[in-house]
């Protein structure tokens, strides 16, 4: 890989993870807490439409392109090892890799499929939602941090590129 291609990878990946970062924290410090508020029948209609709005290209593009470029960039620092920045690069893929991509797999994306499986106004929809919001919104905390923290990362592997 090129400086010139490694500068561009590096600044685009400090850009989309801290971008979806904002996304994570939006959800961490207001939307989820307001979703609570609500009855939970309207909770859970509210968050079915948010699972269903979020799968769309340009979101799915950010997030995913984040997580290719991240493994992208921590490969290449492995392999460039002896360059300065390398090991912020290898910081950054594997946090926001394993902090923000891995995690929503393994814990928001089967919660968000059992929710838009449950009818809302059923006891098995509130007794679903009383648990979803707190683990969904522990690990939101979690890949919030991980996808920030990858940002900074990458900045900081920015001034050595």
């Amino acid at each position: 890989m090129t400086a010139e291609l490694l500068f561009a990878a590096t600044l685009l990946a400090t850009l989309i993870c801290g971008l979806v970062a904002g996304v994570f924290f939006a959800f961490s410090s207001f939307v989820l807490r307001a979703l609570a508020r609500l009855p939970a029948a309207r909770g859970i209609e509210a968050m079915q439409s948010v699972n269903r709005v979020v799968l769309n290209p340009l979101f799915l593009g950010v997030f995913v392109g984040a997580a290719l470029l991240g493994l992208a960039l921590a490969v290449a620092a492995v392999l460039r090892w002896d360059h300065d920045g390398s090991a912020w690069s290898l910081a950054g893929g594997l946090l926001y890799v394993f902090g923000a991509f891995v995690l929503t797999g393994v814990v928001h994306v089967p919660r968000n499929e059992a929710l838009l499986r449950v009818d809302a106004e059923s006891e098995e929809g509130a007794r679903l939602w009383a648990r979803y919001v707190p683990v969904w919104g522990a690990a939101n905390h979690v890949r919030t941090v991980a996808a920030l923290a990858a940002s900074a990362c990458f900045a900081v592997s920015l001034a050595t590129v």
